[in-house]
């Protein structure tokens, strides 16, 4: 089995198919007693080997998915109240269940928490953020740091995971430093008198050809050396698992002058030009489109720098689809900050902040190469701002170059890209296999989970999946 992606999910996934199995703990009281009554039926048997759709029925939450929804309950009881109830799970190893797999990734494990910047605070609260069996907040203790308003930095994030993977031993897994090219089906007769370049000393352990399988999977790419080679390579598997996030291809508006030097698409771009005294307290303004929470990041970031900003977003401040509106106030007051910046200090109205100006419902319609950037509002009305750089935070969407089509078959909506938000690859709920493509798995924001604590339940299913597959479920 090979898995594309090791940030969280991909580390969840290994955890599970390296024979870490979870049970009902005995004598442990589940605040939902209709899944206490359900535990109780069969706690000898592994929750990876019970019916998923019938613990999981009848659960409702922040997410789509009811098996999210199911391992988050076992591993947080009442989290959502404020609660702090232990997780109802014990964790046996039990190595004889263990299935042979690669974790293949750019980063060190965590994936894209080490593009982030390291002081930035998570949206989610800190022990949201934590993997089974090791809670984020312990580790925290360790380094005798506490969570600063129940919520943690960039930083911790990526460090936790990389402890998560030497702790549990799950390194022989793992390889940092690649990059897939193309993941596409084979037939087994094509590929069986070649020789696998792989990334496994033991090749045999991670393709057992199988009678039953005519078609398997070959995964092509490289391995980025310390020197800076590429050292190509080729893999077989009769799985395969997506887990590469959305990160890499932020979106783009689309419009003349997009790709100057001067506009940018990462909040990285802004720190950097910091770094280098490119933009300072006398610059021109620096010109952040978007109103979601990276954009809001970067105008904290410029905020705190003194650098002046313009701001320009398509929506209603007061619009309930805002991200703004839907977070409590007393937990994220830095975002509720940035909101009251948002509706107090447009261009009509010059507010109490200095060098901020919003334009609230307001679209790009050209960059200049003089940096001269020019807008459009609701009215067709049109105003020329001179800007030192753009930061165009709108989002982002998966590379899946690497698949035929781009992926575009597998999407619930197949004459679509695959979007995290709007059109996830099509799982089926209960095994997160793709249903275009039995075989390939998708998990994490591919297949529509976008928080840590919701991605571990698309794991749960993968590896419920797979053991049923590889018959290492008990009878």
């Amino acid at each position: 089995i090979v898995f594309s992606g090791n940030g969280p999910s991909g580390i969840c996934l290994s955890y599970l198919l390296s024979g870490y199995t979870p049970y009902f703990k005995r004598h442990s009281l589940h605040p939902h007693p209709i899944l206490q009554r359900k535990l109780e039926e069969a706690p000898e048997v592994s929750v990876l080997d019970q019916d998923l759709e019938y613990l999981s029925e009848g659960l409702e939450g922040r997410s789509h998915s009811p098996v999210a929804l199911l391992f988050d309950t076992l591993q947080r009881p009442d989290t959502d109240f404020g609660g702090t109830a232990e997780s109802v799970l014990t964790w046996w190893h039990e190595p004889d269940r263990a299935i042979p797999h690669l974790v293949l990734g750019r980063n060190a494990p965590g994936g894209a928490w080490h593009s982030i910047e390291g002081s930035m605070i998570t949206l989610s609260k800190g022990e949201w953020m934590g993997l089974p069996d090791l809670p984020f907040k312990e580790w925290l203790k360790q380094k005798r740091r506490g969570l600063k308003n129940n919520r943690a930095t960039a930083e911790d994030i990526a460090q936790y995971y990389q402890h998560y993977v030497k702790k549990k031993g799950l390194q022989k897994n793992f390889r940092c430093g690649t990059v897939v090219t193309s993941v596409r089906k084979v037939s087994a007769e094509s590929i069986s008198n070649h020789t696998q370049n792989d990334l496994q000393e033991d090749s045999d352990s991670l393709w057992n050809s199988n009678e039953k399988s005519t078609e398997v999977f070959q995964v092509d790419g490289y391995f980025q050396t310390v020197e800076g080679d590429k050292e190509p390579f080729s893999i077989c598997a009769e799985n395969v698992v997506l887990a590469t996030g959305t990160y890499d291809n932020p979106t783009w508006l689309g419009v003349k002058g997009e790709n100057l030097s001067y506009v940018h698409h990462q909040l990285s771009a802004l720190e950097e030009a910091v770094k280098n005294n490119s933009v300072g307290i006398m610059s021109d303004p620096v010109l952040i489109v978007g109103a979601g929470l990276t954009a809001a990041d970067a105008i904290l970031f410029a905020h705190h720098c003194n650098i002046p900003v313009i701001h320009v977003f398509r929506r209603r401040v007061t619009d309930p689809g805002l991200i703004f509106n839907q977070l409590p106030k007393v937990m994220y007051p830095e975002y509720h900050k940035v909101h009251q910046m948002m509706k107090e200090q447009t261009a009509a109205c010059a507010g109490p902040y200095e060098s901020y100006i919003s334009l609230p419902e307001h679209h790009v319609l050209s960059f200049g190469k003089d940096k001269k950037c020019i807008f459009q509002d609701k009215n067709g009305c049109q105003k020329a701002y001179k800007i030192s750089m753009a930061l165009v935070l709108t989002g982002s969407n998966p590379n899946l170059s690497f698949l035929p089509n781009d992926g575009i078959d597998l999407a619930t909506d197949s004459d679509q890209p695959v979007n995290p938000k709007r059109n996830p690859i099509d799982v089926d709920p209960f095994t997160y296999e793709c249903t275009q493509e039995k075989g390939l798995y998708a998990l994490g924001p591919l297949a529509g989970d976008n928080f840590v604590r919701f991605v571990q339940g698309g794991a749960l299913a993968v590896a419920s999946s797979l053991l049923k597959k590889a018959n290492k479920n008990p009878p």
